[in-house]
Order: C-alpha cells, then structure tokens, then sequence
C-alpha cells in the first residue's frame, strides 16, 4: 500500500527480545521515542459497493494504511475478492453488533438460535447502541463476534486487527472483557477508545488490563471533537498538525456518491453521506493532508507491524514463563 515506512535502518525492532518496560509502542516498532507514528483507518468496508470502492482507491493512492471489514453486510466477498489479489492490504474485522441504517440493515453470522439477544423483532441487530447493551449478553457477543472472525479467516484474509463498530464492545466491561478474550485468542492487537475518554469513563484498567496479557493498542485515537462550524478539512488539517509522538489511530469514513450511497444512506445519522464523500475527497485527492504529515516527519504504517511485534512478544514472553497464553 502507498505510503507505509518501516522503522529506519539499524533500529531496534523490538521483535527479537522482550522489550524494556520503558520503552513505548514507537520504540518496541523500531521507530525513535519522539517520532509521530499513524494509523490512517477506513472504517465499514462491506457495507455497500460506494464504499468498498472509495476505500479501495483510498489504500491504493490516497493516505490510507488500514481498513476494517463489517463481516454481516452483503459486500463482504467483493473484500475478500480484493484481499486475495493483495495479499499485502491491511485489514481488521469492524466486530459488528449493531444495525443503524434504516434503508439496509444486517444480522448475525452465527445462527440466529444461538444468539437470540442480538437481534431485534425484526431478526436484525439492534439499531443503536444503548439497545444492544440493554438486552445482548455479553456470552452471545463473543459467540457472534468470534464467527465473525473466523469467517473473515476462512476466506483467505489475513486479519491484522481488530475493533468494534458503534463501540460495542467498548459499552462497559463486561462487553470489553470480550473484546479482551479475542484478542488473546486470536492474537491480534485492539483499536481502544482514546486515553482521555478511557479515563473519564473510570475504564483506564482496561489498557492495564491489555499490557498484562501483551495486547497491543495505538497510545492514541482520534474519534470525534470537531468544532462547531469547523469543516472536515479544517479538522483534520488541526488533527495532523496536533498530532503527538507515539502512535495515534485515525479513522474515517469513506463513500462515492452514487445511486447505491445515495438510497442507502439518506438516513444516516452516524456518518452521513456528505461526510463520507468529503473524506473520500480529501483522503484521495487533497494534496494538503499528505504535505502536513510529511512537514513533521509522520510515519505512516498499518497494524500488521503491530501484529507481528505483538506475536512475537508474547511468543518469547510465554517461552520465557515456560508456559503457554
């Protein structure tokens, strides 16, 4: 994919012993403690064909490094078509427990009759959030989320990462202790919520939590805090430029305005259309984005690097306990 740099020659990688407690993520990846490191996410490959395609684009010739796979929507094999014939694409699973287009809406991967509480009357997810969590078990969460994974295994992707769409798994901690589960299950580092909502949410232990088991995260994420009146393109031209050392995670949202986007998100209250198409734009086409990042010297890479120090830590780790995770 245009665009990822690698730790710089003679670095230390951090994948050939276990690393100092004192050093950070950065310096673990071979990169210098004072370098700013990103992760550029498209979020909800697999909802529709608009999308699929402006993400694509957006990984072969724009700023992206990463996307995530929503397993349950009807344009998943056309993903899984694309990650056969570039093995080198990086791309997560966008764990998926919530249905929130009115015009399209998906459901389980796992037999309906073993996860009940996830759908609504209608046989779908939920719509919102606060309706999952009013009434998913946290056990049907896992049993979903895991054949969600497993799926996205089984055709031919090669998952580097995961998170969760809507936050689910991050509403409250015993959705989190899933989301923890899997990640040690399946070795695979975790998007977290920034630090900042972490600690407003007395959920700080979770990140303990994670360095306990040897799951690795990006130090910050940036979801939200646009200003009022502010465009998309002040925005991140404000979110580049405050951009701190270690390693930060963006995600965004992209879509073609075609018929298809159209109808299917007329209705949108998360991520609109408009918006959508704006940061496909930007993201593919605005040379400005791109000159920022490289005026401070931004390293941009995937998770698959991630992956990789993260399975060999806990590898050697493990070897050293004489035991097994």
């Amino acid at each position: 994919m245009k665009g990822l740099q690698e730790p710089s020659a003679g670095a230390p990688t951090g994948m050939s012993a276990p690393a100092s407690a004192a050093q950070t993520l950065a310096e673990r990846l071979g990169f210098a403690a004072g370098d700013k490191v990103l992760i550029l996410n498209g979020d909800d490959l697999g909802v529709g064909q608009a999308m699929n395609a402006a993400t694509f684009e957006a990984l072969e010739t724009g700023l992206l490094t990463s996307a995530t796979v929503m397993v349950p929507c009807a344009w998943f094999p056309e993903i899984a078509a694309y990650a056969r014939e570039h093995p080198d694409a990086d791309f997560g699973v966008h764990l998926t427990h919530v249905s929130e287009l009115k015009g399209v809406r998906w459901g389980p991967v796992a037999s309906k009759s073993d996860v009940p509480s996830l759908v609504d009357p209608d046989g779908y997810f939920w719509p919102e959030r606060p309706a999952f969590a009013a009434h998913a078990t946290p056990q049907e969460a896992e049993i979903e989320a895991r054949a969600q994974i497993q799926k996205t295994l089984a055709a031919g992707i090669d998952v580097t990462h995961l998170d969760t769409h809507t936050g689910a798994l991050q509403a409250g901690d015993r959705y989190f202790q899933v989301y923890r589960k899997l990640a040690r299950e399946f070795d695979l580092p975790l998007r977290m919520a920034s630090q900042a909502r972490l600690a407003n949410a007395g959920a700080w232990h979770h990140r303990t939590q994670l360095a306990a088991d040897g799951v690795l995260c990006p130090d910050y994420l940036i979801h939200g805090g646009r200003k009022e009146g502010e465009s998309f393109r002040e925005y991140w031209k404000r979110m580049f430029t405050e951009l701190k050392p270690g390693v930060t995670e963006a995600f965004v949202h992209l879509s073609r305005s075609t018929e298809e986007s159209q109808c299917m998100l007329k209705s949108a209250r998360w991520v609109p259309l408009a918006q959508r198409v704006e940061e496909y734009k930007l993201f593919t086409t605005d040379p400005e984005l791109g000159e920022i990042l490289d005026r401070q010297g931004v390293k941009r890479i995937g998770y698959r690097v991630i992956r990789e120090l993260q399975r060999t830590s806990r590898t050697e780790s493990s070897s050293l306990q004489g035991g097994s995770f």
